[in-house]
């Protein structure tokens, strides 16, 4: 069995298990729906989620269709009913990871495979930095980026998750410490996300963003210690700016951002890089780990031998 119809079958039997303790256990019910009618829902929602996914477990692509465009829709129906009323905020969380996961299980199920390629679009398309631009020019380029990106994914979207956990009355008591030591690990996290900008906009002749990917393989400053350091900071300060916030959805938010900047991404990314820069690039993964900081720097021997085109 493939993993996706694998998914759909675990989410069967959660499915039934689920609607079985909500009409057991009255502090389910009122967690995950709140003051809704359960017997309604229900009539709705064994058939096409408990149901649906039985018969997408099978290998049927308009069971695995229909089931998680029915998970989809009860999500967006639940965060609706969670944000107006602050109940079934516990509800509306599951069924947001339920229709992640569907999503990529349907995928699964119709092309057997996770089509990552599909990220590529935007400012994660590939594609060199002209190679007129100057050295200052790539400097304000990656200082927009900065701006852009840490004003919308570290301040913009962590607000509105917090903002939603507060109202879905979601909040976990924190100790007084957590939000000091998020100021704490945002400024270390941020200056080294800082460290690997300068490095990339000076030394590669570019951007950190692909559609401006650096024309140079840059393996000096933080990149002599770990191969993704801005990718490492990025992470960092996403788990400081929920620790600040004292969210909890923050910080998964920001686990889950790296799960995905790893799984698909980062292989696009290496890919890219072992294409354009060969040999060199194959020496530098060598020598230097992709997410565990070496404790001293690589030797300056992995630098590259030439010039990238």
């Amino acid at each position: 069995m493939g993993w996706g119809r694998a998914y759909f079958a675990l989410q069967a039997c959660a499915g039934a298990l689920w609607w079985i303790t909500v009409f057991t256990i009255p502090a389910v019910r009122h967690a995950t729906l709140g003051g809704l009618d359960p017997w309604l829902v229900a009539a709705a929602d064994v058939p096409l989620f408990v149901v649906g996914s039985a018969i997408a477990a099978t290998g049927s692509r308009a069971a695995a269709l229909i089931t998680t465009s029915w998970t989809g829709l009860v999500t967006l129906g639940l965060a609706v009913y969670a944000t107006a009323t602050t109940l079934a905020g516990w509800g509306a969380v599951l069924m947001i990871a339920a229709t992640a996961a569907s999503v990529l299980a349907s995928l699964l199920v119709w092309r057997e495979r996770i089509p990552t390629e599909w990220l590529l679009v935007g400012p994660f398309r590939s594609r060199e930095a002209d190679a007129d631009a100057s050295p200052a020019r790539n400097v304000l380029a990656t200082a927009m980026q900065i701006v852009v990106f840490w004003g919308v994914c570290l301040g913009i979207i962590p607000l509105v998750i917090a903002a939603a956990e507060e109202r879905w009355r979601l909040e976990l008591g924190v100790p007084p410490e957590v939000p000091i030591l998020g100021v704490v690990l945002f400024v270390a996290a941020s200056a080294l996300g800082l460290w690997s900008a300068a490095a990339m906009s000076t030394l590669g002749g570019g951007t950190p963003l692909p559609i401006e990917t650096a024309r140079r393989l840059v393996v000096r400053g933080p990149y002599r210690f770990v191969r993704n350091p801005m990718a490492m900071a990025g992470i960092a300060q996403g788990v400081a700016v929920g620790m600040m916030l004292s969210s909890w959805l923050v910080v998964v938010y920001a686990l889950a951002g790296s799960w995905v900047w790893n799984h698909a991404i980062r292989p696009h990314e290496e890919r890219d890089l072992e294409q354009r820069f060969g040999d060199d690039f194959r020496t530098y993964r060598a020598a230097v780990r992709c997410w565990w900081p070496a404790w001293h720097p690589a030797s300056a021997s992995i630098a590259p031998r030439v010039p990238s085109r």
